[in-house]
C-alpha cells in the first residue's frame, strides 16, 4: 500500500502539471493571480434596466466583427469600372469600385449580405441602446458625483458613434448615400469663412472629389473605431472603479453594493446575453432588409434619389433643416449666410449638444450638492429633471418627423407644406407640453408613495364599522415597501436671503447668484416636489387616530 507524495520514487520533486507551470509563469511576471483574486469577486448590482449598456457593448463587439469580415472584400477607391458582376440589371453600368465591392459582397461573397445587413442592423441598435442607456442614467441621476467624467465618455461615445455611421452608411458610394454626403457638404458650407476650406480638406477638392471614399474608409475602419475603443475602455474602467449604482432598498446604501460577483454568477449571464443578443440582430437582419444600394445605383452627383431620409440618429439635424425658412442674408460686401442651414446645424444643435454633455454640473452648480451618489433615484422624485428629459425626447422625435417629412406626407397622404409647419409650430409647442404632463404625472406619483406610505394600500376589502361608517381596508407596507419609497433625498431650494446686512448695508448679489436661485426653485421649490411623510406623521397614521 502507497500514498501519493510531493515526490518521486528516486527522491525527486514531483513536476506540476504543464497548465500550472505555465500560470505561475505567467503570475510571476504580470501579476494575474493577485489581479483575479482583488477584482474578479467584485460585486454588481442586478436590474433590468443595466442591460441596456450590455446591449450597446455587444452591439459594438458585433460590429467591430463583422467589420473586420467586410473590409476584407471592400475596395475603397472611386476610381470609375464598367460593372460585370453577377448582379444582371447593372450589367454595363459606370459605376466606382467601392460600389462594384459592394455589389460582390452581396451576391458573390458567400454570407457577405448577410454579414452586410448585421453589420448595419448592429450599427442602429448600438446607437439605440446607447441612447437609452443615457436616459437610464440621466432619469436615475446616475450622472452625479463622482460619474460625471464617465458621462462626458458616454457622451462623445455616443457622438463618435454617430460621426462613424455616417462615414460607413457613406462607404457604398450608392445615390442615397451620396445624396446624404451633399446634404452633410452643403451644412460645411454654411460655416462662415471656414466652410469652404474645410469642405476642399475633407474631399480633397471639390465635392464629391476622388478621395471620398478613401478617406471616409480610413476615417470609418481605423480613426473613430479606435478614439471610441479607448473611450470605451476608460468607461468601463470608471465604472469598475466607481462600483455600479443599485437602487434604494433595505441594507442599500452609499458605502456598499449588493449583488452578484462578477465570477461566475455575472460573467456566465453577460456569455448569455452576448449571444443572445447577437442572435436577435442575426434574425432582424435575415429577415428585415436594409439599405439595399442595388435598388438605387451608384451615385452621380446630378441625380438625387427620391424617398431620402437619415438613419434614425441624423433625424434630428435633418429635421431641424427641413423645417428651417430657407432664409438668407448677405453680409461683407455680398457675402452670403445661408441662415436656412447655419442655424440648425452650426448654431442650434451644438448649442444642444453641449447642454447635454455639462448637463451633471449644471444639476450639480443648482443643488450645491458635493457628496458622493451611489444610490439611483426614480426618475418621479426629481420631477423638473425627468420633465426636461422628455420634453428633449418629444422634441427629437417631432424633429425625426422632420427628417422624413415628405415619407410621412406621401404614406399618409398628406400635403408636405402641412407636415413641414407641424413641425415648425410643434419644435416650440410639443416639449412645453411634454414638460409639463411629465412634472404633472411624476408630482402625482408623488402624492400616491405618500399616501401608501401613510395608508398603506389599498386591498378593495370594505368594512363596516360598529357605529354604520363604511371604510377601506388598507393592507400596511411591508419594512422594504416603506424603505424604497421613503429613501430619496430633497433639496430646499437655494435662497438669496436679505437684500442687506445686520448693518443695514446693501448686499451686493451677483448674477450668477440671482440665476442659481431661480433654477434651484424651479427644480425644487414647493411646485416641484411633494414633501416626504414624517416619522410623527406615519406614527400618528398608524397608532389608531385615523382609519387603516
Amino acid at each position: 500500500m502507497s500514498t501519493a507524495t510531493d515526490t518521486a520514487p528516486s527522491g525527486e520533486k514531483k513536476k506540476a502539471p504543464a497548465g500550472e507551470r505555465v500560470a505561475d509563469w505567467a503570475d510571476g511576471r504580470l501579476g494575474i493571480y493577485s489581479l483575479a483574486k482583488a477584482n474578479m469577486r467584485k460585486i454588481f448590482p442586478d436590474h433590468w434596466s443595466f442591460m441596456l449598456g450590455e446591449v450597446a457593448l455587444y452591439s459594438f463587439i458585433i460590429i467591430i466583427l463583422t467589420g473586420v469580415y467586410l473590409t476584407l472584400f471592400f475596395h475603397p477607391s472611386m476610381n470609375e469600372i464598367e460593372y460585370h458582376g453577377s448582379y444582371v440589371p447593372m450589367q454595363g453600368v459606370r459605376m466606382s469600385e467601392a460600389y462594384a465591392s459592394t455589389l460582390d459582397i452581396s451576391f458573390d461573397v458567400r454570407g457577405g449580405l448577410l454579414v452586410r445587413q448585421i453589420h448595419h442592423w448592429a450599427a442602429l441598435i448600438f446607437l439605440a441602446a446607447m441612447m437609452v442607456h443615457m436616459f437610464r442614467v440621466f432619469f436615475t441621476g446616475a450622472f452625479r458625483k463622482p460619474r460625471e467624467v464617465n458621462w462626458l465618455f458616454g457622451f462623445l461615445l455616443l457622438i463618435l458613434g454617430m460621426f462613424t455611421g455616417l462615414t460607413g452608411y457613406s462607404l457604398p458610394d450608392d445615390l442615397l448615400s451620396g445624396t446624404g454626403v451633399r446634404f452633410m457638404d452643403g451644412a460645411i458650407l454654411s460655416v462662415p469663412i471656414v466652410g469652404t476650406y474645410i469642405s476642399m480638406f475633407l474631399f480633397g477638392g471639390e465635392f464629391p472629389g476622388h478621395d471620398m471614399v478613401a478617406r471616409f474608409f480610413s476615417v470609418h475602419v481605423l480613426l473613430l473605431p479606435g478614439l471610441m475603443l479607448g473611450l470605451l475602455v476608460a468607461h468601463l474602467i470608471l465604472v469598475f472603479y466607481h462600483k455600479h449604482t443599485q437602487f434604494a432598498g433595505p441594507g442599500r446604501t452609499n458605502k456598499n453594493v449588493v449583488g452578484m460577483p462578477l465570477l461566475p454568477v455575472y460573467m456566465a449571464k453577460a456569455g448569455g446575453f452576448f449571444f443572445l443578443v447577437f442572435g436577435v440582430i442575426a434574425v432582424i437582419a435575415a429577415c428585415f432588409t436594409i439599405n439595399p444600394v442595388w435598388a438605387v445605383g451608384p451615385y452621380r452627383p446630378d441625380q438625387v434619389s427620391t424617398n431620402a431620409q437619415p438613419d434614425w440618429y441624423m433625424g434630428f439635424p435633418e429635421g431641424l433643416v427641413r423645417a428651417m425658412p430657407g432664409w438668407e442674408i448677405s453680409v461683407w460686401g455680398g457675402h452670403t449666410l445661408a441662415l436656412g442651414v447655419m442655424i440648425p446645424v452650426v448654431i442650434l444643435m451644438p448649442l444642444v449638444l453641449t447642454a447635454i454633455a455639462v448637463y451633471p454640473f449644471i444639476e450639480s452648480w443648482v443643488t450645491g450638492d458635493k457628496r458622493e451618489h451611489h444610490i439611483a433615484q426614480r426618475p418621479r422624485n426629481a420631477p423638473t429633471r425627468t420633465a426636461f428629459g422628455v420634453a428633449w425626447i418629444s422634441w427629437y422625435f417631432v424633429m425625426l418627423i422632420g427628417g422624413g417629412n415628405d415619407l410621412w406626407a406621401t404614406h399618409f397622404h398628406l400635403s408636405i407644406n402641412a407636415v413641414t409647419w407641424f413641425v415648425r409650430i410643434g419644435f416650440f409647442v410639443v416639449p412645453v407640453l411634454a414638460f409639463i404632463a411629465t412634472k404633472r404625472i411624476c408630482l402625482g406619483l408623488q402624492r400616491r408613495d405618500k399616501e401608501k406610505v401613510l395608508h398603506g394600500r389599498e386591498s378593495g376589502i370594505i368594512k363596516r364599522l360598529p357605529h354604520g361608517e363604511f371604510i377601506e381596508v388598507h393592507e400596511p407596507l411591508s419594512q422594504e415597501q416603506l424603505h424604497t419609497l421613503t429613501a430619496h433625498d430633497q433639496y430646499e431650494p437655494v435662497e438669496i436671503g436679505a437684500e442687506t446686512d445686520e448693518n443695514g448695508v446693501e448686499r451686493k448679489v451677483t448674477p450668477g447668484e440671482k440665476l442659481r436661485a431661480k433654477l434651484s426653485k424651479g427644480m425644487y421649490g414647493e411646485e416641484s416636489q411633494i414633501p416626504k411623510p414624517t416619522a410623527d406623521e406615519y406614527k400618528e397614521i398608524t397608532s389608531g387616530h385615523g382609519h387603516h
